[in-house]
């Protein structure tokens, strides 16, 4: 069971730089891969033993002042709504504002743990400044400095004290196909239209009321769990296309999915908000297809071949190019079962183990023919590579002198790696180490 931690307040009370800390913290963060700056308002961090995903809800606000204070009202009761514990972050420069009140007033109705953040509290002067945010009716507060780190350690002991214990999944484990994407794409037309046509549904399981619909299904010969995050219950209050709202929706499904199929719809294009998802799905490293939804409306009226389409959407999503993508309609039911065709493939290619000695004899030759590029005039030789034993696919080469293998080399062996086993749709990971 994934655990989410919200961040709120107002703009400028240091809400990202505390967000920057706390995924840094131990190299916690999901992902350093090279190009993926996109999305910097998701991480995931760890403490004494425990994971759990950040969300700074500050990157998600944006416009003049006076958007600013609706917009986070929103976010606030969003984050009450989806998460399971909630940092509040005041400042103590600027001390109680009219916008800190409002935020408070939201989240003392809150019946999840909130932690009562004081920000920039980095002399013995301010932390008898921090005082007066008692008055804001939230307990006992934790005075911070998100700049050098002191005081955060106090409250990340007792935020991972708060957050809900794991639960134990009692159904047999299937594999699980995320159906992800922003609002009104066409998610639950898509998963309707499959499970309408073939009535091999076995049971509804509803999860916890955050929790996506989970539908067990059953096609090609293989039994999954579809995951329809557009089940996930409505909120009354959250426009249904702010961003984070699609973004905090799809953190929990990814994160429980094998396969995310990311659903594009073809008369919005891949838009930035739709890349926030797919990149999401790969920083946790699932298997990816997207689905290019409504493709109908397209054919009718543009010259727009898929070609052109999906050479438009791997533009987008380079270095990472080698992901299937699929023309839909959830509507006419044209392709549907293509899909989950290419899930299940996607699911087999990312569950596949190679052996050592097959990865050897294919790979060493490869590399012995285009070594690394000497570097500070030293070569390096790399003797040996095996598979890791992660339920996702990881690599490990061991060479001489790892420090000096660059990044292009790096790209070179994957995508030696993903030409002779079949990885398509699959982030994968791989590693240089010393013998």
């Amino acid at each position: 069971m994934s655990t989410i931690v919200a961040i709120v307040g107002r703009p400028n009370v240091g809400k990202s730089t505390f967000f920057n800390r706390m995924i840094q913290r131990r190299d916690a963060i999901v992902d350093a891969v090279s190009g993926v700056t996109r999305d910097r308002h998701y991480g995931k961090s760890e403490w004494n033993g425990r994971e759990f995903s950040l969300i700074d809800t500050g990157g998600y606000v944006l416009g003049s002042d006076d958007i600013f204070e609706a917009e986070i009202d929103k976010q606030v009761e969003l984050a009450i709504d989806e998460s399971d514990a909630i940092v509040f972050v005041v400042d103590v420069e600027a001390g109680i504002t009219g916008m800190d009140e409002d935020v408070a007033n939201l989240l003392r109705k809150a019946k999840k743990p909130v932690f009562l953040v004081v920000n920039k509290v980095d002399n013995a002067m301010r932390v008898n400044d921090a005082v007066e945010f008692y008055s804001l009716g939230l307990g006992e507060y934790y005075c911070i400095s998100s700049i050098n780190g002191s005081g955060t350690g106090e409250l990340l002991d007792d935020l991972v004290k708060a957050l809900p214990e794991k639960e134990e999944k009692e159904e047999i484990d299937l594999p699980r196909f995320a159906v992800v994407g922003r609002p009104n794409a066409g998610k639950s037309s898509f998963i309707n239209a499959l499970i309408g046509e073939e009535r091999n549904i076995v049971t509804d399981i509803a999860g916890t009321t955050r929790d996506a619909i989970d539908t067990k299904y059953n096609r090609f010969g293989f039994d999954f769990n579809l995951v329809d995050t557009a089940g996930i219950r409505k909120k009354s209050k959250v426009k249904e296309d702010l961003e984070f709202y699609s973004v905090m929706r799809s953190v929990r499904a990814i994160e429980h999915a094998d396969v995310c199929l990311v659903v594009v719809d073809a008369t919005r294009g891949f838009d930035a908000q739709i890349q926030n998802i797919f990149w999401l799905a790969e920083r946790n490293r699932k298997g990816i297809v997207v689905l290019v939804n409504k493709w109908d409306l397209i054919e009718e009226k543009s010259s727009n071949t898929p070609k052109e389409f999906e050479a438009h959407i791997k533009k987008q999503l380079e270095p990472f190019t080698d992901i299937p993508v699929v023309f839909i309609s959830a509507l006419t039911k044209q392709r549907i079962f293509k899909a989950i065709e290419t899930a299940v493939e996607v699911y087999q290619n990312r569950s596949q183990k190679i052996k050592t000695s097959v990865m050897n004899d294919t790979m060493l030759p490869i590399i012995e023919n285009y070594p690394p590029p000497a570097y500070k005039g030293k070569f390096v030789k790399i003797k040996y590579c095996m598979q890791l034993p992660t339920p996702q696919p990881q690599f490990v080469f061991f060479c001489n002198l790892p420090q000096y293998i660059r990044d292009p080399y790096k790209r070179y062996v994957e995508n030696q790696l993903r030409t002779q086993f079949d990885f398509t749709g699959v982030p994968i990971q791989i590693y240089f180490r010393k013998k």
